[in-house]
């Protein structure tokens, strides 16, 4: 999944927006816009883990997925409430509904509601991973705002990295008693997900369309 889509993951990690808040050169509109829109899709992967919860058809799974949901619900939750009123950001509906973040937001709910416990699996890993690789790539930039340090900080600590090897190693599993065609499936999702994010954090980096 790795190789086969190494370009695909490849243009997200290094995306502007990356590559500007690692350089500490991100603008404060665009971070701002970042915080809005993932602050957002924090509830929505709230519902996405939930549907895995359903899904999975292992106890284990289930455990591990609802210490991921507690996590998002506070850790996560509570970093975006806090920055939000530190910021006096407020609700921006036009935001929410560009078409690149209506994207993602529909497109991995979509999963989350249609597919199996391995389409949901491969989504949240391909997003996870991702965000682990360069938050963990950039976790000594140096960087004025502590705020920004402290995003980056998030996704690199050892419980997120853990998160992170847990799902490669489940999607890792699961394909091993899937037929060529469904890991090609699955494969191309990883893919998908990573045009998404794509799309999502060229809405924060640019603004509107």
């Amino acid at each position: 999944m790795l190789a086969e889509q190494a370009a695909s993951f490849a243009a997200m990690v290094a995306h502007p927006f990356v590559r500007d808040l690692a350089a500490d050169r991100l603008p404060e509109v665009a971070f701002d816009r970042y915080l809005l829109i993932e602050g957002a899709f924090v509830e929505t992967a709230i519902a996405i883990f939930g549907y895995a919860v359903a899904k999975a058809g292992d106890l284990d799974d289930r455990r591990k997925l609802i210490a991921s949901l507690d996590g998002l619900a506070h850790g996560q939750m509570d970093y975006f409430r806090d920055a939000h009123a530190r910021r006096g950001l407020v609700a921006d509906p036009g935001l929410q509904s560009d078409p690149r973040v209506a994207a993602f937001r529909d497109g991995m709910l979509g999963i989350a509601r249609d597919g199996d416990f391995a389409d949901i699996a491969t989504a949240m890993f391909a997003a996870e991973w991702m965000y682990w690789t360069w938050c963990d790539a950039h976790r000594d930039a140096t960087m004025r705002d502590p705020m920004r340090r402290d995003w980056i900080a998030l996704h690199a600590a050892p419980a997120f990295r853990d998160q992170a090897r847990w799902l490669r190693d489940r999607v890792d599993r699961l394909g091993a008693d899937l037929s060529a065609d469904r890991q090609q499936a699955l494969i191309a999702m990883f893919g998908h997900v990573q045009r998404l994010e794509i799309g999502f954090h060229d809405a924060a980096w640019s603004g509107a369309a």
